[in-house]
């Protein structure tokens, strides 16, 4: 049985990042952010997540997490994405401002053909690839990653400037939108 891609140790920490479909650059708008956001939150409060780091940049997301109690790694991030989906895809149709509304739904209704366990939709990419951070120089890699992103997309100067990441957490003596458990 192949491990490649997989949630091995299941008291393990891991990086995942995951994508919209054809990359699309929904998280622009504070609004679906703040969907995101509550949506991780709520897998925190009632599904074990275990938040180390996160950074939502516009079209993908990167989490650092553990989990504890009876969901799976695999379980905490198939129901994070499926109900991020859902509610994201509600925003959109329901945002009378939004410019894009036709061509993101065309999109994802488009892609969601491709796969049957949708129903109308396709959100995120099917796929992520978990790394365990299972040494301090993998944890510190991937952290550095993650609070850079915003840096090397040129949207901020300092990772800790950027609202959306943990970085400054990781960084300053403030608290950042989410609840994070340091390392």
């Amino acid at each position: 049985m192949s491990t490649k891609y997989k949630f091995i140790d299941k008291d393990g920490i891991y990086f995942v990042s995951f994508a919209t479909i054809s990359w699309v650059d929904v998280f622009t708008r504070p609004v679906y952010n703040e969907v995101f956001i509550d949506s991780v939150r709520y897998c925190q409060l009632n599904k074990g997540l275990c938040l180390h780091a996160w950074c939502l940049m516009s079209n993908h997301a990167h989490l650092v997490f553990s989990r504890s109690g009876q969901y799976s790694h695999s379980d905490i991030l198939r129901d994070l994405k499926k109900f991020t989906s859902k509610k994201l895809i509600e925003a959109i149709e329901n945002n009378p401002s939004e410019s894009r509304k036709e061509w993101m739904l065309n999109i994802f209704s488009f892609l969601f053909k491709c796969n049957n366990n949708n129903k109308n939709y396709q959100f995120w990419k099917q796929d992520y690839h978990p790394v365990e951070l299972n040494t301090k120089e993998k944890f510190t890699q991937r952290l550095l990653y993650l609070h850079e992103n915003s840096v090397r997309s040129g949207l901020v100067w300092e990772p800790w400037h950027y609202k959306y990441s943990s970085a400054i957490d990781y960084y300053t003596n403030e608290k950042g939108l989410l609840k994070i458990e340091l390392l």
